[in-house]
């Protein structure tokens, strides 16, 4: 059975820059596993810090209503890793879950450790890079030019061990199905 992962499509994240597309992709793959009785598992980045960005009383912490309204799960994490210390590998355990579909925020941190952890615990890891993004930019990493997304995506993909596709790669391997 597969289960999505939506990690930290948190309001301070969507609304640090134009998501528009990214959410669009986030929004069709919940209808997907919505339509198919597969869970969506949405994972909230927390802070107990008062001066953090994910504050969890703060508004931006909290997660859009459409998505909230539209998650099977809700897990609270406070580390890149959607597993450390969280519920959710027992919760994929109890739900029979054997791949993962993983998309959110922001590539380069909360899904590449979810991914590497997914695929660490035995899962089959599936991303769907036009279903996931980042609100840091080449000028954070002090790298000119460079594609976070594109570049994480390439790193996974050539692992040979996590899969890399875009929203319609999938959707045309679903109805092959």
């Amino acid at each position: 059975m597969n289960a999505l992962l939506v990690i930290d499509a948190q309001n301070t994240l969507l609304q640090s820059g134009d998501f528009r597309k990214e959410v669009s992709v986030i929004r069709k793959m919940v209808n997907d596993f919505k339509s198919s009785g597969s869970p969506v598992i949405v994972m909230r980045h927390v802070s107990e810090e008062e001066h953090h960005s994910f504050y969890r009383e703060e508004a931006g912490s909290q997660l859009p209503p459409a998505l909230q309204e539209s998650a099977d799960y809700i897990i609270e994490k406070r580390t890149p890793s959607a597993f450390f210390q969280t519920s959710l590998d027992q919760l994929l355990q109890t739900l029979d879950i054997k791949h993962v579909f993983i998309t959110g925020f922001n590539i380069e941190y909360c899904c590449l450790f979810t991914a590497v952890a997914a695929f660490d615990r035995g899962y089959e890891v599936t991303l769907i890079e036009d279903a996931t993004s980042t609100v840091n930019t080449d000028e954070t990493y002090e790298m000119p030019g460079l594609d976070i997304r594109n570049f994480i995506s390439s790193i996974l993909n050539r692992s040979d061990v996590i899969e890399v596709v875009e929203y319609e790669k999938y959707l045309t391997a679903q109805m092959a199905r």
